[in-house]
């Protein structure tokens, strides 16, 4: 690994241009590319970017911030606690149900069933924090951004490529405090084992593992079932994606299994432990993809996956390549070691390191017996929503904000782009193209359906 060890760097200025590309509609290239064209090759580790322009402008430091919460149960209810010491100004979510419950805790929150709705209503906040279903992430965080709000969007950030990229730029145009909710980025253990690989403990990395149990995948598509419940609105539910017949399990618990609402397991833990050698290795976007797993389908996701990205060469690294695997796909040994059910292992020349959410060993343990870490550099988390929310107040810089976490769901959501081709892809990171491959070219994006794209020009106009 290369001597650049800065945890906080910095990356090239956005230039400014007047327009982007419908988001949801079908991209023209062209456009895309003289739209983007100069802030596509910013620095490979972006932590520390103050996105913040608009942070602390015009509040009042003795008020709590206005917020409003889009999905506000499961994994949103989760999120309403992180943020319910401020003032939550208005809820969204489609399940009527979830919104009575909601609207007994807090009385003075108006109660929404559409955020196009809420976000064209709402003129008093100050951010608005995303936890719905991935195939709502972008259209309702686009539109948030182009109203000047600031972001907290769970993980992963977008459900496609594309949108990763416009809404990181568009955040920075903006000037917005962005974070991506993937809240083990605020860990203390992966803080140490960040400053140790950055320390060069175990060596110069050039291959790393990382597996998940899990298996958020399918083999078929579940059946259609009549009306919906009418706590449920249904069409709002599916917002961007095609219409279909009211379909239980999908609301609200297993959509991740499904491509038009989701990207598997790669999609929904991806982000949490690709997100370690991310940060730690300084990464950006791979140069090539290939991934192995069962057929692909159209409509469900794998229900095991093995993808390996390339990097090619860096001044935070030297060429490397990052396996992943998942499901049925996941190992019990790896590189002649047995290996617990999820983790990370970094592969160096002085040796190895496997990393969970909570612990890391140094490999081989008579190597490192006396072996003790220097002094931790790395502040301690406030909160991952803490983060968030003081730095809208201009107080630090969310270390999860989209300019880090934009090409960390782009590196993951290609790796399903690969498994759906079945082939090797050569992925043109400043062009945002698979070179020679219009095929998987034109999976990086999508079209929405009607009603639901987004211009964002005009987005505050919903």
């Amino acid at each position: 690994m290369k001597p650049a060890r800065s945890v906080v760097s910095s990356a090239s200025t956005q230039a400014s241009s007047s327009a982007q590309p419908p988001l949801g509609s079908s991209v023209d290239r062209r456009r895309w590319m003289q739209w983007t064209g100069a802030t596509l090759g910013l620095a490979a580790s972006s932590h520390g970017i103050a996105s913040s322009a608009k942070a602390a402008e015009n509040i009042d430091p003795n008020r709590p911030l206005n917020l409003a919460v889009i999905g506000i149960a499961n994994r949103g209810a989760s999120n309403v606690a992180g943020v319910q010491s401020q003032n939550l100004t208005a809820l969204c979510d489609v399940d009527e149900n979830y919104l009575k419950d909601a609207g007994k805790r807090f009385p003075k929150a108006k109660l929404y069933r559409d955020y196009r709705e809420m976000l064209r209503e709402e003129n008093d906040l100050d951010g608005v924090v995303i936890s719905t279903p991935d195939h709502h992430h972008a259209p309702a965080t686009i539109r948030a951004i182009e109203k000047g709000l600031h972001v907290y969007c769970e993980k992963p950030l977008t459900h496609t490529v594309a949108e990763a990229r416009a809404i990181r730029m568009a955040a920075k145009e903006a000037g917005v405090v962005t974070q991506m909710g993937t809240q083990i980025h605020a860990g203390a253990n992966y803080r140490r084992v960040v400053e140790m690989i950055q320390d060069g403990v175990i060596g110069n990395v050039t291959r790393v593992h990382v597996w998940v149990g899990k298996g958020w995948g399918a083999t078929e598509l579940p059946e259609p079932q009549g009306e919906a419940p009418s706590n449920v609105d249904w069409d709002l539910w599916l917002g961007p994606a095609p219409k279909i017949a009211y379909t239980p399990g999908l609301h609200p618990a297993s959509w991740r299994r499904y491509r038009a609402y989701g990207a598997g397991t790669l999609g929904d833990m991806g982000c949490h432990y690709v997100d370690l050698p991310f940060w730690a290795l300084g990464l950006h976007l791979p140069s090539s993809i290939v991934a192995d797993g069962p057929p692909p389908s159209d409509d469900y996701c794998p229900t095991g996956l093995k993808v390996r990205y390339h990097f090619d060469a860096t001044d935070k690294h030297d060429e490397l390549d990052l396996t992943w695997y998942d499901g049925d796909r996941s190992p019990k040994e790896l590189e002649g070691i047995s290996v617990p059910g999820s983790g990370v292992l970094f592969v160096g020349d002085k040796g190895m390191m496997i990393a969970t959410y909570g612990n890391y060993t140094l490999l081989p343990k008579d190597k490192f017996a006396d072996f003790k870490p220097a002094a931790p550099r790395i502040a301690d988390s406030v909160g991952h929503h803490m983060e968030w929310m003081q730095a809208i107040r201009g107080q630090g810089t969310p270390l999860c904000q989209f300019d880090y976490s934009g090409p960390l769901t782009e590196t993951v959501l290609l790796g399903t782009v690969a498994h759906q081709c079945g082939r090797e892809l050569k992925f043109n990171a400043s062009e945002m193209v698979c070179t020679g491959d219009e095929q998987a070219t034109s999976l990086l994006s999508k079209t929405y359906r009607e009603g639901w794209s987004v211009d964002a020009a005009a987005a505050a106009n919903v």
